[in-house]
Formats: structure tokens, C-alpha cells, sequence
């Protein structure tokens, strides 16, 4: 339900700014901007315990994809304000650990499991609902797919899904038992509010990123206080 509320509020304030008046729509239609961006991305988490980062391993990644609306302000066309509504998602990998989001304890259990059989490859996913905010600049405004271009803003996400996925069944020995895959979910220990800072700069519709989240990834005594901080590349257009 909070989730649905969200969206609905999200898609309601986009609503009304499309609907304002026909002059600011043909605005927005009638010229180019970053109203569709697809960010990849290399995922860290900050405040790791040594325990658990010796067993993160891999690409961690992910991927956000948002719907921007883009108004520039009167008098200074080089600058513009923009929100969205998208997902955010980030896989973070482990070896020889489990991640065991369906317990019932009232912390969080990062499992080693080297002495019995596990997954060759393992991960956490998390997915959010996000709305970004961004203050722009845009160098050459009257082409901006031939412009540098710079933004600075944050994003609220509340969270849609949470899931571990392990591949590929391994003995204590590391030999192949089978190719066994095992997906869980479960949100219970993971914080359901993301708010996180955003800044990108770039040419056209290509630019590099980047986001820091300021609060914890888990709730609070469930696990370390451990922040996500993502980097990546941004392709943007429409």
C-alpha cells in the first residue's frame, strides 16, 4: 500500500506539471533534454566490516532508469530544474557467504558457508521505486545533445524488492554437486526508504555519475552502518 501511495503521489505531481498550462508542455516538447536516462553502475557499500568484505566479491552492479520532467528558469536558460520517477537496482556479490534475509534473528546473519556445500556464484539484489531531483546546467541550451552538461541533486526511493539468488551447487570441496538455483526474498532487514545524493557531468547524452546514500542500507540494529555508493556511466536523451 505505501508503494502504491508513493507512485501515485509521484505520478500525480508529474501529472500536474505536464498540465499547468499548454505553454509550459510545448516547452518541454518541443525541445531536446535529459527526459529518459539509463544509468549503469558499479556498486560499493561504504562501512563494511572486514568479516563481510573479505567474502564480496565479483562486478558488483546495477542498474537506474528514470522519467524526467525538465523546466528551465526564466532569465538563465543555461540552468533548469528537473524530477523523475524510476527504479534503482544494485546487486552486490558474495563468495562463500550467504546472506540469510528470511531469518527470523534480530540481526541480520551474514553466513561463511566454505565448510558445506553453496553456490558458486551468489548475490543480494535491492530494487527501489525513486524520485530524483536535479538542479542542471547546460553549457549550449539551444543544443543540448552538442552541450556540457553538469547536474547536482538527490533522490527518495522506497523500497520494492529485495532477493538473494545463489547458482551453480558446490560441495565443501569446491566440485560440482549440481545446477541447482535458489531464490529468496524477503525485506525485513533492509531499510525501506533510500535518500541519497546525485551528481553527474558529461557531454550530450553521455556523462559520468555519481550517488551516495545517507542513510543505512539495513534498519537500525540489524546490521553495520553501511551506506551504498554508486559510480557509472549515464546515457541520456529525448
Amino acid at each position: 500500500m505505501k508503494k502504491i501511495i508513493f507512485v501515485s503521489i509521484a505520478l500525480l505531481t508529474v501529472s500536474i506539471a505536464f498540465a499547468q498550462d499548454k505553454k509550459k508542455t510545448s516547452d518541454f516538447m518541443s525541445r531536446t533534454g535529459d527526459h529518459f536516462m539509463l544509468q549503469l553502475t558499479s556498486d560499493h557499500w561504504t562501512g563494511v566490516p572486514d568479516s563481510i568484505k573479505s567474502r564480496m566479491t565479483g562486478f558488483a552492479r546495477g542498474a537506474n532508469v528514470y522519467i524526467m520532467l525538465d523546466k528551465r528558469f526564466k532569465g538563465m536558460p543555461k540552468m533548469s530544474v528537473a524530477f523523475g520517477l524510476g527504479v534503482g537496482t544494485s546487486n552486490i556479490y558474495f563468495k562463500n557467504m550467504v546472506v540469510d534475509i528470511k531469518s527470523k534473528t534480530n540481526t541480520l546473519p551474514f553466513k561463511r558457508v566454505d565448510s558445506v556445500d553453496h553456490f558458486k556464484k551468489y548475490k543480494l539484489t535491492t530494487a527501489f521505486i525513486e524520485i530524483p531531483l536535479e538542479l542542471r546546467f547546460t553549457a549550449n541550451p539551444d543544443q543540448e545533445n552538442k552541450s556540457i552538461k553538469a547536474a547536482i541533486g538527490v533522490k527518495v526511493g522506497t523500497l520494492l524488492n529485495v532477493h538473494t539468488k545463489g547458482k551453480n551447487l558446490l560441495d565443501k570441496n569446491g566440485a560440482v554437486v549440481n545446477n541447482y538455483t535458489a531464490k529468496e526474498t524477503g525485506k525485513g532487514f533492509i531499510n525501506s526508504t533510500r535518500i541519497a545524493a546525485t551528481a553527474r557531468v558529461g557531454y550530450g547524452n553521455f556523462s559520468v555519475f555519481g550517488s551516495y546514500q545517507f542513510n543505512n542500507i539495513f534498519k537500525d540494529g540489524v546490521a553495520a552502518d553501511m551506506r551504498l555508493f554508486q559510480i557509472g556511466i549515464a546515457f541520456s536523451g529525448l
